[in-house]
């Protein structure tokens, strides 16, 4: 008997030891962080299950037209593909803006913006013409012929919607910013980095820091006085006074300094590529990033497989990356992800929380749209 108590006493010193280093790593190691989202999981949305009896829940479509103010023609604005979608909770219901190419192929479609709307989350219906698109404006020379790409959108404290996008005019991809009242009518405000220095630096995927409202509302929030955007192919932060308006970080040569690179190693899903996904958020634990990772491809090289992954920083310091997954929690399984204008996709972009359940919608095979669902909640701030 003896015996037996002194066993489960190690047992137990052994059990605490593992728990206390675990919470070291996470603390003190920043070069551990791999380990340490295994040990700390509490701060992630998992598990996501993909909607399967639905998905992909939007495609492109071959008979709506739009007037294209430049090119003065009638074009088939959605009818090549429909993917990479934000999304944000209004009125009850779920409103999406999609990527939408029509059939130039110059540049491989045009895109436009399309808006749809949702009771449930997953069934939408969509408006026949898109809500954003290349204009005989002062963005034209940005946006014509590639188009408007890759929307991110969240709300002021006052309930303007803001949204970041990409202008593409076929050779430079430049991130930009755009705000509405009513998701239909849109004011450009020109590009994000407003500095001439930065004019034809290729930038892209602003995701922009929230706190989530008890109705579902993703609203812009400041951190240190600051409002905080997390962008770029490389893991990149800003920050700005006005969400209109931002300024990146530097090195110590100027150039955009990343806050979460991509990862070494032949294995790692995130090995060639980091790009922010949906809007971040606020939570008790920290901010939690959703974003896109690639890889290289073993066979052929070049950039492939992209996957979903999470990563949370310090909610007081938004540059201090705290945790992060070993394996992508989405990935290219389903035809329709591993099929299409470019295979083996899964680029998450939007998420809300609605009825209960996170929604989380991405583009698949840059060709459809599909959506996914967890019931797992976080503690987010007020």
């Amino acid at each position: 008997m003896k015996n037996i108590i002194l066993l489960i006493y190690a047992f137990s010193f052994f059990l605490f030891s593992c728990k206390e280093n675990g919470k070291q790593v996470v603390e003190n190691q920043e070069d551990s962080i791999q380990v340490s989202a295994k040990i700390v999981e509490d701060w992630s949305i998992l598990p996501f299950v993909k909607v399967d009896s639905a998905n992909p829940i939007l495609l492109a479509v071959k008979t709506t037209i739009f007037y294209c103010p430049i090119s003065k023609k009638q074009v088939f604005w959605e009818a090549n593909d429909v993917y990479n979608p934000t999304a944000i909770v209004r009125n009850g219901k779920v409103y999406m803006i999609y990527r939408a190419e029509d059939t130039v192929k110059s540049v491989n479609g045009t895109s436009r913006l399309g808006l749809a709307e949702s009771e449930d989350g997953i069934h939408f219906k969509r408006l026949p013409t898109p809500v954003f698109y290349p204009d005989n404006d002062e963005m034209k020379k940005y946006e014509w012929m590639g188009g408007c790409e890759d929307p991110r959108i969240v709300e002021d404290s006052a309930g303007t919607y803001v949204m970041t996008y990409t202008a593409y005019d076929g050779k430079t991809a430049r991130l930009c910013v755009a705000s509405s009242k009513d998701l239909r009518k849109w004011k450009k405000h020109g590009l994000a980095f407003k500095n001439p220095k930065n004019v034809d630096m290729w930038s892209k995927s602003g995701s922009i820091v929230c706190k989530l409202s008890q109705d579902g509302k993703m609203i812009a929030t400041r951190i240190g006085g600051k409002y905080v955007m997390y962008w770029g192919e490389n893991g990149l932060i800003a920050k700005s006074d006005n969400l209109l308006s931002w300024e990146f970080l530097a090195d110590e040569k100027g150039e955009p300094k990343s806050v979460l690179p991509k990862r070494e190693g032949q294995d790692i899903f995130d090995n060639a590529l980091v790009e922010p996904g949906a809007a971040a958020i606020l939570t008790e634990k920290g901010i939690l990033l959703i974003y896109n990772g690639a890889s290289i491809d073993k066979q052929k090289g070049g950039i492939s497989n992209y996957c979903g992954g999470q990563a949370l920083f310090d909610k007081n310091d938004p540059t201090q990356l705290i945790a992060r997954l070993d394996e992508p929690f989405i990935k290219p399984e389903k035809d329709y992800e591993l099929k299409g204008l470019v295979n083996k996709v899964t680029f998450v972009e939007g998420l809300v929380y609605h009825r209960g359940k996170w929604f989380l919608y991405y583009g698949t095979a840059d060709s459809k749209i599909a959506v996914a669902v967890s019931e797992h909640k976080i503690i987010t701030l007020p």
